[in-house]
């Protein structure tokens, strides 16, 4: 097994992400394998008291990849704590989503001037266990997956672009909502040596302001060791 230097690893995964978000949306990671900065007092104290390593490592990562994005953004850093609903508080001048897992944590944020809302969301590339897909995939989801030679892969990318179009919703609902409350329409792209493309995230359900049909349009790609997502709402012009 080759070992990658954190700050090597974490150039690569920015690089993976980067791309899937408009030029205006600041991109930014943090590897919580080495050792990421600690949190502001206010963010720290959102942790439980009895938080793993594991847990407090990747807890930091993310919040020092979000500081690094208000910096990108010529702002400030501050806080961001984690509010009742266990979402984190953004500054009110910025759209922000913030996902780590054990090899990468990545934050986003734009100006809301330029988008009502963002989620991403990154994974390690395993495949989705089976007894997890019906749970995750509705009904046309698990046919298009059918029709794939890497089910499994895709799978955990459905449930991966579920998890970044709920966190880009989330701003304006403020809603919590099951699998079930979105289904994904995938478009693969064929023009790159990656596994990579778009998807469309239609509301089966209203979620106000959201309405039945509504749709958030993201990409994914599969690169790294990681499965990376983006949702994006643009403000309308």
């Amino acid at each position: 097994m080759t070992l990658v230097e954190p700050s090597l690893r974490s150039a690569r995964h920015r690089a993976l992400i980067r791309p899937l978000f408009d030029d205006g949306v600041a991109v930014e990671v943090c590897d919580p394998q080495a050792d990421p900065p600690a949190p502001f007092p206010e963010e720290a104290a959102c942790l439980s008291p009895n938080a793993v390593e594991k847990r407090r490592r990747e807890f930091a990562a993310g919040r020092a990849a979000a500081h690094q994005a208000m910096g990108t953004l010529s702002l400030t850093p501050s806080a961001i704590p984690v509010g009742p609903k266990r979402a984190p508080i953004w500054p009110p001048e910025l759209v922000g989503s913030i996902s780590h897992c054990r090899s990468t944590a990545v934050a986003v944020a734009a100006l809301p001037q330029q988008m009502r809302g963002l989620g991403v969301d990154v994974e390690e590339d395993t495949p989705l266990a089976d007894d997890l897909i019906p749970q995750i995939c509705r009904p046309a989801e698990r046919l298009w997956l059918a029709q794939q030679t890497n089910p499994g892969q895709l799978a955990k990318v459905i449930f991966s672009a579920k998890e970044a179009a709920y966190k880009c919703q989330y701003r304006l609902s403020e809603r919590f909502f099951g699998f079930d409350g979105m289904e994904l329409e995938m478009r693969m792209a064929n023009d790159t040596d990656q596994i990579s493309g778009q998807f469309s995230a239609r509301f089966t359900a209203d979620q106000l302001p959201f309405l039945t049909g509504d749709r958030i349009e993201g990409r994914f790609v599969i690169g790294e060791g990681l499965i990376a997502t983006a949702a994006q709402l643009p403000q309308v012009r």
